[in-house]
């Protein structure tokens, strides 16, 4: 009795797994929770969060519902025990719907096509019939022939009344839907194994600082096993407007002490070391580094002599091949003008940075002025020098989305094993024909009985040429 009641329970527990309606509560329960996800942003400072659920539901509510979600894992859900729970139990699911239902695919698949009755082929949803005048053995080979053209290898099986060519193809695409199951199931190992063994943070990282870590989960530090620095940054913004257009890293990795890569990456073309990726993802100011940058300057004389120049706010420098010297001494990180022409600094961002240089020579007259990095025309000195002001070096970090995901080339194999099994699935049909030649009392036929377990338009169109063909041979025989 206990073995039969346990028996009992196994086979309700593999009825529930083996259901579909299973499985639409399990992808529902995925799909809104991920929902509420997308909403929340993972693995950030709990103010960004705060301020979303304040807009959506109230500055009253938000401290309790951030705690709410926060207790229950919302804010690192793709890592949460609950949401890999929901994907082992979406993948029990597929499995065991599949184990379910496969002996019956795969007896279909592997059972070879038989001769039919004329009673049987009748009863058929796809059939044709072209009447003809003499022997069926006089139209073997011309049936034969136009069962080929339409793409089929006929077999032949002779009858009490006459032939029957029977074929098929197309068996193996029964299993298209087994195929799209398997490949959500190597997507969901890929997902799972880049959960547990990657991770996705990021890093503020400043001109001229190197860093071995990378920073997760409200600040927790991730180990690279390398280094990497930023040696330079640059944005270029779209005319006179401060909105960025482009921005670009200058990035060197060492490790063991030794310089082994470096790039330039932007938003679309990130660098990638030892599985590790960086993209480019934003940038700022460091706080108070204001008197810390180096100024860049290329300087040039009216006659051709240049020469590149790095110094600091109340640095000098010298026109090459000349006495003339100029000191800086002012700068704005975000330089404009009022209506009456004072200059004024509008943000504390590096948008528009500009250096105000004291010109000074023994044989000509001193003069001043503001030249501005954006605005090349400021840079022509009267006397047909030129000052260049190349960067502001050493103020501004590169904001770099650091990822590891062990996991994705696995992904990427289920994503092109699930477009073959779609394929499959909506394009690709088991197809299978019988045309019987009968001859009975005087009167002679040839019957086309057909079936197809999806696309069966497409199919009928296949069956009316073959009809066609077949009718024309008739005529041919005449």
């Amino acid at each position: 009795m206990g073995k039969e009641k346990n028996n009992s329970f196994i086979d309700r527990v593999w009825d529930l797994f083996a259901s579909v309606k299973f499985a639409v509560v399990i992808f529902s329960v995925i799909a809104l929770t991920s929902m509420v996800g997308t909403v929340v942003e993972q693995n950030v400072e709990p103010e960004k969060n705060l301020t979303v659920l304040a807009k959506l539901f109230g500055e009253s509510a938000a401290p309790t519902l951030y705690s709410i979600l926060d207790k229950l894992g919302f804010m690192n859900m793709y890592h949460s025990w609950w949401f890999v729970t929901f994907l082992l139990l979406f993948a029990m699911n597929l499995i065991i719907c599949s184990l379910d239902r496969l002996p019956r695919i795969l007896k279909l698949v592997r059972e070879p096509i038989r001769p039919l009755s004329e009673e049987h082929i009748e009863k058929m949803s796809i059939r044709r019939s072209v009447p003809f005048k003499g022997k069926p053995s006089a139209l073997r080979d011309e049936v034969a022939s136009a069962i080929r053209k339409i793409g089929f290898r006929p077999s032949e099986s002779e009858t009490e009344k006459g032939l029957q060519f029977y074929a098929e193809k197309g068996s193996f695409t029964r299993l298209g839907v087994y195929i799209t199951h398997l490949s959500i199931l190597i997507i969901l190992v890929g997902a799972i194994i880049g959960l547990y063994f990657g991770f996705n943070a990021y890093l503020n990282l400043p001109e001229g600082q190197t860093t071995s870590v990378a920073y997760k989960d409200r600040g927790a530090e991730v180990p690279l096993g390398f280094e990497v620095r930023c040696d330079n940054f640059e944005v270029d913004y779209y005319g006179a407007s401060d909105m960025p257009k482009a921005y670009k890293s200058w990035l060197t990795v060492f490790k063991n002490g030794k310089e082994v890569m470096n790039k330039v990456i932007t938003v679309n073309d990130p660098l990638t070391y030892e599985g590790i990726t960086f993209y480019q993802s934003s940038f700022g100011t460091v706080p108070d580094s204001m008197d810390r940058g180096v100024v860049v300057l290329t300087v040039a004389s009216r006659d051709g002599k240049s020469e590149q120049v790095n110094t600091r706010v109340g640095g000098a420098f010298t026109i090459p091949g000349t006495s003339e010297t100029g000191k800086i001494t002012n700068f704005s990180p975000a330089l404009s003008f009022d209506q009456a022409g004072r200059p004024y600094t509008y943000d504390q961002n590096l948008l528009n940075p500009a250096i105000f240089v004291e010109f000074s020579s023994p044989a000509g007259k001193p003069f001043s002025g503001w030249i501005l990095q954006r605005y090349p025309q400021t840079w022509n000195l009267p006397d047909g020098g030129r000052v260049e002001f190349r960067s502001f070096w050493g103020v501004q970090y590169t904001g770099l989305q650091v990822r590891k995901d062990p996991g994705v080339l696995i992904v990427y194999l289920g994503c092109i094993i699930m477009a073959i099994g779609l394929y499959i699935t909506f394009f690709m049909s088991h197809r299978r024909l019988w045309v019987s030649l009968a001859e009975e009392k005087g009167t002679a036929r040839i019957l086309i009985g057909a079936s197809a377990n999806r696309n069966r338009a497409s199919f009928e169109k296949d069956i009316e040429k073959l009809a066609g063909l077949l009718g024309e041979s008739r005529k041919g025989g005449n």
